[in-house]
C-alpha cells in the first residue's frame, strides 16, 4: 500500500444532474503517477482525465458509482449480438495516443452535432489531446473504419489487469452502426485476448440517461461501500 496525497475541489455545478453541486477529490499534482499506481487507484473508484486522477466526493449525493465488467462473466444480450453483426466488417486499428488532425476534426464534429452548446465543441488541439491522452498512462487510440472511412475513435487505457474505457467519439453519419456500444464490446473481446480480468466503464449514474446505459452490460459490477458487487 502507498500513501497518496489528495486535494478536494470547491463545489461547482454538476455536469450530469441538474440543480446539483459537485465536488471531486484529485490526486495532488506532487504525486508521481504511473500505470501501475493508477491500476490500484481505479480499483478504488478513481478515474483519469488527462494527467489528472480524481473521484467524486459530493457531500449530499452518491449518484456517481464506479462500474466495471468481469470480462469472462459477460453475457451478450440480443441488441449486443445485433451490434456485433452490424459491425462484422468494421475494422479496428490500435494507434498511439498522439495528435492526428483527422481524429481531432472528427472529435469536433462529434461534439458539435451530439453535444450542441458544450464547451468541448470549442476545444483547441491542445485541449483535445490533453483531455484524452496522458504523459504517464499506457493509452491507445483505437481507430474504427467502415468501408475504409474513419468512423470512430475509442480511447482506451491499458492497465495491469484491465482495460479502461476513457472516451469514445464517432462520425454521426454512422450512428446506425451503434459504434459506442461496439467500442465497449471490442474492448471486452480485447481484454479477453490480452488475458485481462476487467473492463472499467467509468461512472454509472442511474438518473442520467447518458451514463445509465452501462447497466446494459451484464453482469455489471459497481463499487459500493468500498466493495465491488453485482448491480443486479
Amino acid at each position: 500500500m502507498i500513501s497518496i496525497p489528495l486535494v478536494l475541489t470547491p463545489p461547482h455545478p454538476c455536469s450530469y444532474l441538474d440543480d446539483q453541486q459537485s465536488q471531486s477529490v484529485f490526486v495532488h499534482p506532487s504525486q508521481k503517477l504511473s500505470t501501475p499506481i493508477y491500476s490500484q487507484l481505479i480499483q478504488q473508484g478513481f478515474r483519469r482525465s488527462g494527467d489528472e486522477v480524481y473521484v467524486p466526493h459530493c457531500p449530499h449525493c452518491i449518484a456517481c458509482i464506479a462500474a466495471r465488467l468481469a470480462v469472462h462473466d459477460f453475457k451478450l444480450n440480443r441488441n449486443q449480438q445485433r451490434c456485433l453483426k452490424k459491425n462484422s466488417h468494421t475494422k479496428a486499428i490500435i494507434k498511439p495516443a498522439i495528435f492526428e488532425q483527422a481524429h481531432y476534426d472528427l472529435y469536433l464534429h462529434y461534439q458539435k452535432t451530439r453535444h450542441t452548446g458544450g464547451d468541448m465543441a470549442e476545444a483547441s488541439p491542445a485541449d483535445y489531446i490533453n483531455f484524452l491522452s496522458s504523459s504517464w498512462c499506457d493509452t491507445v487510440f483505437v481507430e474504427f473504419s467502415i468501408n475504409d472511412e474513419l468512423a470512430g475513435i475509442a480511447v482506451v487505457d491499458c492497465l495491469d489487469n484491465a482495460l479502461s474505457a476513457v472516451y469514445t467519439f464517432f462520425d454521426p453519419k454512422f450512428a446506425n452502426q451503434s459504434l459506442g456500444a461496439y467500442a465497449v464490446l471490442w474492448q471486452i473481446a480485447q481484454a479477453k485476448l490480452q488475458g485481462k480480468e476487467f473492463v472499467y466503464l467509468g461512472f454509472w449514474i442511474e438518473a442520467c440517461r447518458k451514463m445509465a446505459y452501462k447497466s446494459n452490460y451484464q453482469p455489471l459490477q459497481i463499487l459500493r461501500n468500498k466493495q465491488w458487487q453485482n448491480l443486479s
